[in-house]
């Protein structure tokens, strides 16, 4: 980040992990992708076929789940990789965003 540059300030999606995920992890990360993926179409396609509210819930529940999992994987990778290269560096406002990530993610 230049100098006046906050975290806030970079756009998220133009940035690159300095370390790149293992083959494995990678694979396992787009495999839970892939299944989330799955689900939501499955509601997609319930609430086509006019299925029971409380089915449907169930559903949802279980995305919310899987979703959150997904996100505690990426958090871990982020604390073990970015983060600690981050204050390796002297970088000492990476712990913020880190904070701020953690918030969102609930």
């Amino acid at each position: 980040m230049e100098e006046n540059q906050t975290a806030k300030d970079v756009c998220a999606c133009c940035r690159h992990k300095n370390t790149p995920r293992d083959e494995k992890e990678q694979k396992q990360i787009e495999n839970r992708i892939n299944r989330i993926i799955g689900q939501l179409n499955g509601i997609k396609n319930m609430i086509e076929d006019n299925r029971y509210c409380g089915d449907i819930l169930i559903q949802i529940g279980a995305v919310e789940s899987a979703l959150q999992n997904l996100g505690y994987i990426v958090l871990q990778d982020h604390l073990q990789t970015c983060v600690v290269e981050e204050v390796r560096k002297g970088n000492e406002t990476i712990m913020e965003e880190a904070v701020e990530l953690i918030k969102k993610l609930k």
